[in-house]
């Protein structure tokens, strides 16, 4: 497991750039909400912890990961620097896993690809609820103060190379 011996939640403030003047995008899923507003609120506290004025981030909520593309690609039409997508899928008994973490990947890849801004990929595709659990504020940390990190990284990297 790539996360088993790294706490997601631990970063060093004096290597990440100041966020005070980006403007941050979150698209959050409602399904299993019990591990998305975890994540959520890693991201959150991050991006106010690494200087991002609270008034400079827009969050919606989309009923699934699925819909984490579509959100993510309205979000991209408001004046933000980054969008971060956050969801949850947990293996089932059925295929609907790979169909729903194949889409959302290549839909985020696509955005990422054609759009002006960076999309941040925090979708946790785990096994057991458990595991999901573990990466969204539990024993390994939050992989949301991981995605706040990324978009600020990348909302510096944007802003370097805008022409």
């Amino acid at each position: 497991m790539a996360t088993e011996n790294k706490n997601l939640s631990q970063y060093d403030k004096n290597t990440i750039p100041n966020a005070k003047d980006f403007r941050f995008g979150i698209v959050v899923s409602a399904w299993n909400g019990h591990i998305t507003h975890g994540l959520y609120q890693g991201a959150l506290h991050t991006l106010l912890d690494c200087g991002a004025r609270p008034e400079n981030i827009m969050t919606w909520e989309v009923p699934g990961s699925f819909e984490l593309i579509y959100g993510a690609k309205r979000m991209m039409d408001q004046p933000v620097d980054c969008v971060i997508t956050i969801g949850c899928v947990i293996k089932g008994e059925t295929m609907h896993f790979e169909f729903v973490c194949e889409g959302v990947t290549q839909g985020i890849k696509d955005l990422n690809c054609l759009g002006a801004q960076p999309v941040i990929f925090c979708l946790l595709t785990d096994n057991t609820e458990q595991q999901s659990i573990d990466r969204s504020g539990g024993k390994h940390g939050n992989k949301g103060v991981e995605a706040a990190i990324t978009a600020i990284h990348m909302a510096a990297l944007r802003q370097r190379t805008k022409q």
